[in-house]
């Protein structure tokens, strides 16, 4: 990536040679280059808030800026990109989106989210911190920023504009005012599922800003509850790419002697999961994780793995998750356990468990999802 200051080489993580996936695109530069033609001072308490691979902090290292992420692949990847830079250990501050917001904000960059409401969540966590003198800057491609994008700086922040596009970016210009009145923060959100969800049916669900549907139960994840495989007997369950912990907490709910382990790489999944399993009082074992997969869980040491896999990273479309998700859980499975993958009928999972485990079962179907189940023979 060239910037203002040189050349940087950067890197998405896991890092994949046949990934063709950048870990930066038009909406970085545009805001770099900004910065330096502006003559923006970088001065103070500088936070980048959504900083997707770490392409933001590790070009302004020098200033000693904060990292906000909701991404556990994500700030892996700056670590890495900060250390290929040869910045410092410490150079850079990093925090996830569950941690304290800074005291005080002077410099805020904000790469847009995918999720409004986690930019909202966000954007009204670091409101108190913000001042009049803050400099705002948001950038994003312009697919990404909408009017109700620039409306909730508003409301939260203060006047807003937009520049100009480049390369299909564009950025947006904040004037905090600290005489705002800003709205009461709504995240997390508690609801209660439907009558028709078996085990659940009844119970509270809570989901953290840009959770997958965190304000209700998403149609596929339904589907998946009608299908889950009998547990009873079973010692160990993973419910893989956890989002709400739904999945797990019926597991949990169904066989108190299971041990749940709930992962996933979004830091607002894995609060989301630990609520939800904590509000319906499962007096069983569960651990929360939040890390790439299946990454650190022994080799044969689990029965059953349950899976909704995403099949979007940020904007782009990519089956490399799945795929690692997968063959993580062909790694963890005990001879004879067995994946449950819920997904869009569509996308074609059956082919890919058919080349790691050599089988795949159809469970159930609709026109749009497919419930399959593939088995470890050894």
């Amino acid at each position: 990536m060239t910037t203002p200051w040189g050349e940087l080489e950067l890197s998405r993580f896991p890092e994949d040679p046949r990934d063709r996936l950048r870990a930066w695109d038009a909406a970085d530069a545009y805001l770099l280059t900004h910065l330096h033609e502006q003559a923006v001072p970088l001065t103070g308490a500088v936070v980048v808030l959504g900083d997707r691979w770490g392409a933001l902090v590790t070009a302004l290292a020098q200033c000693g800026p904060t990292q906000i992420t909701d991404s556990w692949l994500g700030q892996e990847a700056t670590r890495a990109n900060l250390a290929r830079a040869g910045v410092a250990t410490g150079a850079v501050r990093l925090l996830t989106t569950q941690d304290p917001p800074p005291a005080r904000v002077d410099v805020l960059l904000v790469r847009v989210p995918k999720s409004l409401a986690l930019l909202e969540d966000q954007l009204l966590r670091l409101a108190p911190a913000v001042h009049a003198g803050t400099v705002v800057v948001g950038t994003g491609m312009v697919k990404e920023i909408h009017t109700s994008t620039l409306r909730l700086f508003e409301r939260v922040l203060g006047p807003t504009r937009t520049s100009l596009a480049r390369q299909k970016a564009r950025l947006i210009f904040c004037t905090p005012d600290p005489a705002l009145e800003r709205p009461a923060n709504p995240w997390p959100y508690g609801y209660t599922l439907p009558d028709d969800v078996g085990v659940l049916a009844g119970h509270p669900v809570v989901g953290h800003a840009g959770v997958f549907c965190a304000d209700r139960l998403d149609i596929g994840t339904r589907f998946f509850l009608a299908h889950l495989p009998g547990t009873r007997g079973v010692r160990r369950v993973v419910d893989l790419g956890c989002g709400n912990g739904v999945v797990g907490t019926a597991v949990a709910l169904a066989n108190p002697e299971a041990e749940v382990l709930f992962t996933d790489e979004s830091f607002q999944a894995v609060a989301s999961a630990e609520a939800t399993y904590k509000a319906n009082g499962v007096p069983g074992h569960a651990e929360f994780r939040v890390g790439d997969g299946l990454a650190g869980v022994p080799d044969a040491s689990v029965d059953v793995v349950l899976n909704n896999p995403p099949f979007h990273s940020h904007q782009a479309t990519t089956d490399s998750t799945s795929w690692r998700m997968f063959s993580g859980a062909r790694r963890v499975l005990r001879p004879g356990g067995d994946l449950w993958v819920v997904g869009n009928r569509h996308l074609g999972y059956h082919v890919k468990l058919r080349k790691l485990f050599g089988n795949c079962e159809l469970v159930a179907g609709n026109p749009k999802f497919v419930v399959l189940r593939a088995v470890k023979k050894d």
